[in-house]
Formats: C-alpha cells, structure tokens, sequence
C-alpha cells in the first residue's frame, strides 16, 4: 500500500508541474495532494504538519496569484470592468486554442473589453498588453511556488537521510 501511496504522489506531483504551465489542469493543488500522498506513506514522519502546512500556503499563493496577476496588470493600466470582464472570458476561451490561446486570449478579450467601452484603439491595446503582462507575470509566480514545493520536498528528503 505504501508504494501505491508513493507511486500516486509522484504522480500528483509531475501532473502538477505540467499544470503550472498549463491553466486547464489544477497545477499546485495537486502537488498539494501529491505531497500529502507522500506524507501519508511516510506516516508524517518525514513529511510533518508544518511542512504541509507551508506547502499549502505555497499552494494557495501561488494559485492566487495566477488569478489576480492579470486583474492586476488590466487595473493598473486603468482598465474598465467590461476589460477586466473580458480578459477573464478570453482566458476561458482561449484555454480550448491550445498554447497561442491561453496566451492571446487574456490579452484579446481586455483589448476587446476596452475597446467596447471607450471606442479607443490605442487605450484598448494599452489595456491588452498590462494584462498579458500581468498574466505572465503570475504564470512566473506560480511556477516559483511549484519550484518552492518540490525544493522543499527534495530538502525534507534529503534531511530524513541523516
């Protein structure tokens, strides 16, 4: 049982870190769970409570970070809500376009958003690219939490050797 727990965690884990990347797949909460998992088949021994409990906060920062990254960057451009409406809409959309729509997505839907509102090409590109910014900007964020979670993994590994 205890090499399905640990087989189930690496598991968890290596899908997670695809869906860091990836928007349509839950990254860090599964590597939350991968690292539970393995917790778990170690009887909390190597992997104690307060280890999860920073890795659950990893998890949930990073997570949010993804989500409002690009809020951030649409309002600090002085965006509309109909904009901040559109990027999240162009991000859902664009997540069944592949890798081009989850990047161009965000950014058309503001731009569109914008656009819609004040009729102002130059303001709505303007609107398009802070978002996009912010998008990529909490995509790096949420891959340095995932890196955070895996470093502290091999850390607590490591340390049990001894």
């Amino acid at each position: 049982m205890t090499t399905l727990l640990i087989i189930g965690g690496l598991i968890c884990l290596l899908i997670g870190l695809l869906g860091t990347v990836y928007p349509a797949i839950p990254g860090l909460g599964l590597m939350f769970a991968g690292s539970w998992l393995l917790a778990y088949a170690g009887d909390y021994q190597v992997i104690g409570t307060g280890t999860l409990i920073a890795l659950a906060v990893f998890a949930v920062v990073g997570t949010a970070m993804d989500y409002v990254a690009g809020m951030l960057g649409a309002k600090f451009s002085g965006a509309s809500k109909q904009a901040v409406w559109g990027a999240l809409i162009g991000g859902i959309v664009g997540a069944f376009f592949s890798i081009p729509g989850l990047l161009l997505g965000p950014l058309i839907g503001a731009a569109i958003g914008e656009w819609w509102v004040r009729q102002d090409l130059l303001k709505a590109g303007k609107v398009g690219l802070s978002t996009f910014i912010g998008f990529i900007l909490g995509v790096v964020a949420k891959v340095g939490c995932a890196l955070a979670i895996v470093m502290t993994l091999a850390v607590m590994g490591i340390v049990s050797l001894f």
